[in-house]
């Protein structure tokens, strides 16, 4: 028994493929009751990008920020609850063509569109391991929501993946993503910390350029309703309300539910201070390794910042199947087959789980996988292999 739990030898390439299959059709009856539910009187996160394309299809960008304005937009559609818009201007170039949807197909279309993003990059990056990329719960959450974390996640997976034979294109994939600059956190660092100096400008020329179009494109007017509408965040972020914490998957939110506020922010400095550390000696532990980096780095993105939802994390598939490569190629350590299952899951389970339990514990989830990944730097492989 210690020893199918050590080894997990049951868990082979033929049953992975099996249950992957079953995890599939278990995610298509998830997306079709969020879909019901999402045009309905419950509504979704997506009415947020929704109401805000449909306002700059309507004329008028600079109303994306107000209140009220959104609040009538989305409720037309039937969903007695509605939300604030808090993105930046550049986000309007994205959310702008689904407003000339109907929402019940633009939620569909954004998925989809969403989806397909994530799952290229996925496989480009880990093609030999497609069945997992196809059905990563965390991806599933993304979705379920329909939030940015699909997009983002393509983003932040394809920029690793492509660092070294595309530079200039990763580095604009960094700067994109200014429409969640927080997920961009330890970017600068990172690159900087590995010379990575073409992709660095790069990602800087497209920030610029970005912020430079959507001023051109939506006006100055729009820019000044983003910054009103930080207040909205602030407020979200002040109040002490435990399912909003609940739902957030960074060390801040967790502490916030039992330590005072300056306690919490306190903790959540630390532990940003400790990732940028992390990620500027990952080059060094790796020997250069780019994808072994990567994988650091994204790991640690996940507790780097303190405002964090569980559909921002599609993006830690890079690193979860970074190990699994790892393991298959040079052996996997004790243990560590079941608990990279646990993590695969650990983004749509402990978000189910957290308030029933009334902690949410992906913050530690998070930490042991950038903890595997860095085991995995600083000796030479295992000799042996499995397949």
């Amino acid at each position: 028994m210690l020893s199918a739990i050590r080894d997990a030898d049951w868990l082979t390439s033929q049953r992975v493929r099996a249950y992957a299959l079953m995890l599939g059709v278990a995610a298509f009856a998830l997306l079709a009751m969020a879909w019901i539910e999402a045009t309905g009187e419950t509504g979704s996160d997506f009415l947020a990008f929704w109401g805000a394309g449909r306002i700059v299809v309507g004329g008028d960008p600079a109303l994306v920020y107000d209140l009220a304005v959104q609040e009538r937009v989305q409720t037309a559609t039937a969903s007695r609850g509605w939300f604030a818009f808090v993105n930046p201007p550049p986000f309007l170039f994205l959310a702008a063509p689904f407003g000339l949807l109907p929402f019940p197909l633009a939620w569909i279309v954004w998925v989809a569109v969403g989806y397909a993003a994530f799952v290229w990059a996925g496989i480009r990056a880990f093609p030999r391991l497609w069945p997992l990329v196809l059905v990563y719960p965390g991806a599933l959450i993304a979705a379920t929501h329909a939030q940015t974390g699909l997009f983002v996640g393509a983003l932040l997976i394809a920029a690793v993946h492509r660092l070294d034979t595309r530079p200039v294109r990763s580095g604009a994939m960094v700067g994109a993503l200014i429409v969640k600059p927080h997920l961009a956190l330890l970017w600068p660092f990172w690159l900087a910390a590995g010379r990575r100096w073409r992709t660095f400008a790069a990602a800087a020329v497209c920030v610029f350029a970005l912020i430079l179009a959507s001023w051109a494109v939506f006006g100055t007017a729009t820019w000044l309703g983003y910054r009103e509408s930080w207040d909205a965040s602030e407020n979200l972020m002040r109040r002490d309300a435990a399912e909003f914490y609940l739902r957030m998957v960074s060390l801040y939110a967790q502490a916030r539910l039992y330590l005072a506020h300056p306690v919490a922010l306190g903790l959540a400095v630390l532990l940003t201070l400790a990732t940028i550390a992390l990620a500027v000696r990952s080059w060094q532990r790796f020997t250069g390794d780019v994808r072994a980096s990567g994988a650091l780095l994204l790991a640690a993105s996940a507790l780097a910042s303190p405002y964090l939802f569980s559909y921002d994390l599609p993006f830690l598939l890079f690193p979860t199947l970074w190990l699994v490569e790892q393991g298959r190629r040079h052996g996997f350590r004790p243990f560590e087959k079941l608990a990279l299952v646990g993590l695969y899951f650990a983004p749509f389970a402990l978000r189910a789980a957290a308030l029933p339990l009334g902690l949410n514990l992906m913050p530690l989830a998070s930490a042991v996988l950038v903890w595997l990944v860095w085991g995995r730097g600083g000796r030479e492989p295992d000799a042996r292999s499995e397949g």
